[in-house]
């Protein structure tokens, strides 16, 4: 079974989906017949990008990506206004009618694998099943995590994230004090206090994601590094707009259909923890922990195991959108 990226391909349609300010870009590839996949980008905030095409075999697959509000080349970029899980979950719902899609397989990593679940509690009858890689279950305990007990893997990361909040700002470093100072630069108006914030943000997020020091840290901060910090910022301020819990007690809305998980044994930013206990809620799931990866999407044992995935729906899910 093939378990490495298919070779690059390019849309055959793109188009946007205005929702109230927010306009929300979309594109197909692969084979208008083929089985409908729908891919849940990470973040908030992060975009799609060509490589996350290439998960799928444009063949067999009907591919369906599409930057979330706020980010890559939806617009207006980086804005938190009507900005909400529920609104996400609007969003999907309203481009699967607009293309057309009875149900569709759902693949989300990080965020991606958080609102593949909301989406799917909210409208399990739209779903083939899942493939869900780094889990995020939006609890407290986890934004926690990422903002504090990061800290206890990558204390040089840790130490330069705070080190850019001004001195007055670095007395209390509790997670929830933190946030705030973060989310107040991260919202600011004036580019001189909201763009080093979302530099510093970013390089911190990115050195804790793989195995290995990632080789290609952010440089200089960008419309992508606002978009994402100022964005995964929002949703942690706002506890992912989801109840405590909630995407783990209401799995049961979901339980009848397949679900793959790939979790890197040694993801620092989404600990495996998370998916253990989604595997816990959800026996029927197939859990991958792949011994030696972290929790980027393209680490080699991440990307083998997804690719996996991807060939097995292909043939279990063949049969159900037949024509």
């Amino acid at each position: 079974m093939r378990t490495d990226l298919f070779p690059p391909i390019d849309p055959h349609r793109t188009g946007t989906l205005t929702r109230g300010l927010h306009r929300i870009y979309w594109e197909e590839c692969g084979t208008p017949d083929g089985i409908p996949v729908v891919f849940l980008h990470g973040g908030p905030g992060a975009g799609a990008s060509p490589t996350h095409r290439r998960f799928f075999d444009p063949s067999a697959y009907r591919i369906i990506l599409f930057d979330q509000r706020g980010c890559g080349r939806s617009r207006p970029s980086a804005e938190v206004r009507d900005n909400s899980t529920q609104e996400l979950i609007g969003d999907i719902e309203a481009l699967r009618a607009e293309l057309g899609v009875d149900r569709w397989l759902v693949f989300g990593g990080s965020w991606g694998s958080t609102l593949a679940l909301a989406y799917g509690q909210a409208h399990p009858d739209r779903c083939l099943g899942f493939i869900l890689r780094g889990i995020f279950l939006g609890r407290q305990t986890e934004i926690e995590w990422f903002l504090t007990g990061m800290r206890q893997i990558f204390p040089d990361a840790w130490q330069d994230f705070i080190a850019a909040l001004p001195a007055d700002a670095q007395g209390d470093l509790s997670w929830e004090t933190l946030l705030a100072a973060y989310y107040r630069r991260l919202t600011h108006p004036d580019p001189a206090v909201h763009l080093p914030a979302a530099h510093a943000w970013s390089q911190f997020e990115t050195r804790a994601s793989t195995l290995l020091p990632a080789p290609d840290l952010p440089q200089e901060p960008n419309a992508a590094t606002l978009a994402i910090s100022r964005l995964e910022a929002h949703y942690f301020v706002h506890r992912i707009f989801l109840e405590d819990g909630q995407l783990l007690a209401q799995v049961g809305r979901i339980r009848r259909l397949p679900c793959t998980i790939v979790q890197g044994r040694y993801d620092i930013v989404c600990p495996a923890v998370s998916a253990y206990d989604l595997k816990q809620a959800w026996p029927e799931a197939d859990l991958v922990m792949v011994p030696d990866a972290g929790h980027a999407a393209l680490e080699p044992g991440i990307r083998a195991a997804l690719v996996r995935a991807t060939e097995r729906y292909k043939l279990d899910l063949a049969s159900l959108v037949a024509p």
